[in-house]
This record gives C-alpha cells, sequence and structure tokens, in this order.
C-alpha cells in the first residue's frame, strides 16, 4: 500500500491545501475517548465551526475504512461518536489500526504524523499527553512528548492534562529541545486550571509572533514541533486548588481499579468529570473551542 492509497482526504481540505489556504489539524480521540455521547459529537461540529469562524478549513483526522482520513464529514463523525470498541491510534497503533481495517481516532501524537504527511502545520486539541505520575515507576510517559520533539507541527493546548507530573513533563519537553510557548501568560497553565505554579519557558501575545517563530524554526528540518499552551478562558475555568482534590481522588481510584496504559487518561476524566458534577466536561468544551480559535488565527498569519 502507497502513502496515496494509505491517505484520504475531503474536498473540503484538499482545495484549501491546494489553494494554499489555512488548515488546522484537529484529533479524534477527544469525541471517542475524552466525552461521553452526544457531547462529543456537538462539540466536534462546534470546534470545526470555530476555526471556519476563524478564516481556516479545519481537518478532523481519524482511521476508517482502512486509510488516514483527513476531514471527516457530517456522517463520519456520526459514525466514529457512536462506534464501539474504537482503537485509540498512538504512533506505535497507526499501522495496525489500518491494516486490520479497524476503526481508530488519533491522538497528538498520531494526528500529528498524518497532519504533517499532508503539509498541515497547525493542530489544535484540548491537552497534550506527558509524565505520568508515578514515572519513576511506571515508566508511562506519553508518545505525544517525543512526537513534538520530531514532527514540526504546531500543537495548541491548555498545558498538558493537569492529572499528570506537569513538572516532570516541562522537563522532558526542555531536554527534548520543544519550545513551550505561553499564550498572553507567563505561566504555564493547566488544563481546566489557568495557573500551574510553573513558568512558561517563553511568552507571546500574538499569532503573528508565533507564525514568525514557525517560519524560522521550518529552516531547521530537523528541529521538531512547537507547543502553544493556551489557558482556558477564565468564565470556564476550574481553579487549581479545587481540581486538586478532584484529580488526586480520580488518581486514587484507577489505582485501586488497576487501571494502566492508555487507559487511564478517559478512565481520570471520567471519574472527574463525576466528581465536578460535569462542569469538567463543560470547561473542556471551552479550552478546546479557545484552543481552535487561537490555532485558525496562528495558521492563517502563517
Amino acid at each position: 500500500m502507497t502513502r496515496f492509497e494509505m491517505i484520504a482526504i475531503s474536498a473540503e481540505v484538499q482545495a484549501a491545501l491546494a489553494e494554499g489556504r489555512p488548515v488546522v489539524a484537529l484529533e479524534s480521540t477527544i469525541i471517542t475517548h475524552g466525552m461521553p455521547y452526544p457531547a462529543n459529537v456537538e462539540t466536534a461540529r462546534l470546534v470545526e465551526d470555530d476555526v471556519r469562524a476563524a478564516g481556516a478549513t479545519p481537518a478532523t483526522i481519524a482511521v476508517m475504512d482502512g486509510r488516514i482520513r483527513i476531514g471527516l464529514t457530517d456522517s463520519d463523525l456520526d459514525r466514529l461518536a457512536g462506534a464501539a470498541d474504537v482503537m485509540k491510534c498512538s504512533r506505535a497503533d497507526l499501522a495496525i489500526a489500518i491494516s486490520q481495517g479497524r476503526i481508530g481516532s488519533t491522538t497528538v501524537a498520531a494526528t500529528m504524523m498524518a497532519a504533517h504527511a499532508e503539509g498541515i502545520r497547525v493542530f489544535a486539541t484540548g491537552g497534550i499527553g506527558g509524565v505520568h505520575k508515578g514515572a519513576e515507576e511506571s515508566f508511562d510517559i506519553s508518545a505525544d512528548l517525543d512526537e513534538l520533539s520530531r514532527t514540526p507541527v504546531c500543537v495548541v493546548a491548555a498545558g498538558a492534562k493537569a492529572l499528570l507530573d506537569l513538572p516532570k513533563t516541562l522537563e522532558v519537553l526542555e531536554t527534548r529541545g520543544v519550545p513551550v510557548i505561553g499564550y498572553g501568560t507567563d505561566e504555564l497553565p493547566a488544563f481546566w486550571s489557568r495557573e500551574s505554579g510553573l513558568a512558561a519557558p517563553y511568552r507571546m501575545d500574538s499569532p503573528e509572533e508565533i507564525a514568525d517563530l514557525l517560519r524560522v524554526r521550518a529552516v531547521f528540518g530537523d528541529h521538531g514541533g512547537v507547543l502553544v499552551a493556551n489557558p482556558v478562558p477564565e468564565a470556564d475555568e476550574i481553579p487549581r486548588a479545587e481540581m486538586a482534590g478532584y484529580i488526586e481522588t480520580a488518581i486514587a481510584r484507577a489505582a485501586a481499579d488497576n487501571i494502566r496504559g492508555k487507559a487511564v487518561t478517559p478512565y481520570v476524566l471520567s471519574e472527574i468529570m463525576d466528581l465536578t458534577g460535569g462542569r469538567s466536561l463543560q470547561t473542556n468544551i471551552g479550552l478546546v473551542r479557545n484552543n481552535a480559535r487561537l490555532a485558525a488565527q496562528i495558521a492563517a498569519a502563517l
């Protein structure tokens, strides 16, 4: 199978790329593993609408019918959101999902891979994966960090998911040579919360400034990606001190239920949604829409 045969691009995305118009990649794990139905598909459509309203073309990415699909139709989104036993695809899993004809949603790492293969330079997500708490014993570190170090895509996120070990995640990103940019902030955001207690390595205050960085970094072809850490809007935030208790309880439940590997994040997200009475879901929706708007502005500035 050639790359041409393996990747299917929607007519909308193909036209935008051919004409040099801005395109924003969107992941699909948030649809299958990050939110319950029907909020997942409703949010996916809202995020695509936000990208279009900001002047770019959305390219939601998933594995369907034995191919990587870049740009999904409404019926594709419905099918993905309602599917059972969807494979959660990172770098290690893409070829397996394709070869077995399985439906797969793409994580940050896999979405970056697919986007880069077709020249899409900007990607919006909720939060990246990172170093899990207790990783010094479990070695549980997301492939997202290595992908950011190798694949030249700008990832706009509300920081790393706050259930992670954020200081270690930031340290690994520095070791891997990934610039972490606080957008309009001197502090690294913590997904549901605007504050983490950690300084953002760099601060930039406009999409144009970020676009300039991406142009210069592109000169060095092997320098990998850039992480833009965009704080959740104040109106949607759950304060850091409040979230800490929910996260601690949810992680303890995961350990008690022997949840490991890729299953940890969706499990903990579900528990936190229960503990917050649904507030975390609304925060998640607010932050991913906010990231999509910024990503579209950066793509347009490029």
